[in-house]
């Protein structure tokens, strides 16, 4: 019943399905650019996950925001907005966290969706 997308990690998968919800997550594919390129590269994995498994940004209920730094989150919030969209009924219940991320990654994003 439960269905999962394979990631690049080993224990880990990039999706998971289970009835009617989407869970995924994503950090940037290119570490080597700021955090406005990363974001967006982040979501755009978001994304991409989330039609894999029938839904996408416009569905997601609930997101978690992971940053390196906390002084990005102004930027990183303007790429955020810019991808939702201006339809509030597309906005998501969201938090925003400052954590350590390993290496260059400057942002994680896990988002909870309802499948189509």
């Amino acid at each position: 019943m439960i269905e999962r997308k394979t990631g690049i990690y080993d224990g880990r998968s990039k999706s998971s399905a289970y009835k009617d919800l989407v869970w995924t997550v994503a950090t940037s594919s290119d570490t080597s650019v700021g955090i406005e390129q990363q974001t967006q590269l982040t979501l755009d994995t978001i994304q991409t996950n989330l039609v894999e498994l029938n839904s996408d940004k416009t569905r997601i209920v609930s997101a978690q925001v992971y940053i390196a730094n906390m002084a990005d989150k102004q930027r990183m919030d303007s790429v955020w907005i810019n991808w939702l969209g201006t339809n509030p009924e597309h906005w998501p219940q969201r938090a925003c966290l400052g954590v350590h991320l390993e290496g260059a990654v400057l942002i994680e994003v896990t988002v909870t969706a309802v499948r189509k």
